[in-house]
Parts: structure tokens; C-alpha cells; sequence
């Protein structure tokens, strides 16, 4: 009971790690139900958002813990939550693509695929906003674009010859190696 004196506990650190771990599995379950969008394709609205779900939740973690080693056991036990989560999700298959999904098609053969579009929470701007990052004007010089599991959207153009990644580069130029 020392330490708690010395860093004015006023809550079991135990309980800050176990509300701290359920809070973190709910905020993530609820962000991946309300769309991969989130993800990768944040907007400011976004971003307003999860920074007031952080606000929101903090008490929920800490209760009246307001002290520094409260919020030291409140980070770690998020951060553990997120790397068992982690490894759940590598090691069954089926959970992963329950959670995550599969990547949806968006464009194909120069054709936008509304009901794609709509149904991951996207509009046929934020599509065409993605092929212009990639360095294409119009849907019509898109082979495919495809929403992948982490939110982002590749594009692969019409006559594309060959596939090359790159790390973050999602674009395929046409005629490339």
C-alpha cells in the first residue's frame, strides 16, 4: 500500500487493466461495424470522432483514477489487449475474416459497381478522389479498383501488363515492369 500512497491510487490497478481491456475490444468491434472506411480513408469528421470516443472512454477505463501510474496501467493494458488481439487474429483464420472481411470491388472495366460502393459506407466522389490519386482522371481508365481490408483502395488501370507493389503505392502503371 506504499506505492498507492506514494502515487495517490484511488482505484485496484487490476481493475484499470481489465475495464481497459474490455473498453479496447469494444471501440475496436464498434469501429470495424461502422465500416473499413474508417480505416483507411479518414476524413476529418473521422478524426473528430475517435477523438471524442477516446474522451469518452477514458473514464470507463480508469474510473476516478486520475493518477500517473493509472494511466501508465491503463496504456499498458491496452497495448496488450492490442497485441493479443493481434495474435488471435493471425492465428485463427476464420475470426480475421469475420472481423476484417474480404476486399470489395468498386470499379470493374471502367464501370462504377454502386451497389459496392454503397454498401461499404463510400460515394462514387471518394472513388474517383482515389483514382485521381493514383493518376487516373475518370473511372474509364480503371481496370478495377478494390477496397482492401485495411481501408485503402488499389487501382490496377486497363492494359496494366504487369503487377508491381510497393510499399504504401497501390496504383499499377500501364505498361510498367
Amino acid at each position: 500500500m506504499m506505492i498507492a500512497a506514494v502515487f495517490g491510487i484511488h482505484a485496484p490497478l487490476l481493475e484499470i487493466a481489465y475495464r481497459s481491456g474490455i473498453v479496447y475490444v469494444a471501440v475496436v468491434l464498434l469501429m470495424l461495424a461502422s465500416g473499413r472506411r474508417q480505416l483507411g480513408q479518414m476524413t476529418p469528421f473521422d478524426l473528430v470522432l475517435i477523438l471524442l470516443i477516446a474522451n469518452a472512454v477514458q473514464n470507463a477505463m480508469v474510473g476516478t483514477d486520475s493518477t500517473i501510474l493509472g494511466g501508465i496501467v491503463a496504456a499498458t493494458a491496452l497495448i496488450a489487449t492490442s497485441q493479443l488481439f493481434s495474435r488471435v487474429l493471425v492465428r485463427f483464420r476464420w475470426f480475421r475474416h469475420t472481423l476484417e472481411g474480404e476486399p470489395v470491388l468498386l470499379v470493374h472495366n471502367g464501370q462504377v459497381v454502386e451497389r459496392n460502393i454503397h454498401a461499404v459506407g463510400l460515394t462514387d466522389d471518394l472513388v474517383l478522389q482515389a483514382c485521381r490519386e493514383h493518376g487516373f482522371d475518370t473511372f474509364e481508365e480503371v481496370k478495377g479498383a478494390v477496397l482492401e481490408i485495411d481501408g485503402t483502395i488499389s487501382i490496377v488501370p486497363r492494359g496494366a501488363t504487369t503487377v508491381r507493389t510497393r510499399h504504401r503505392v497501390r496504383a499499377i502503371k500501364p505498361g510498367g515492369n
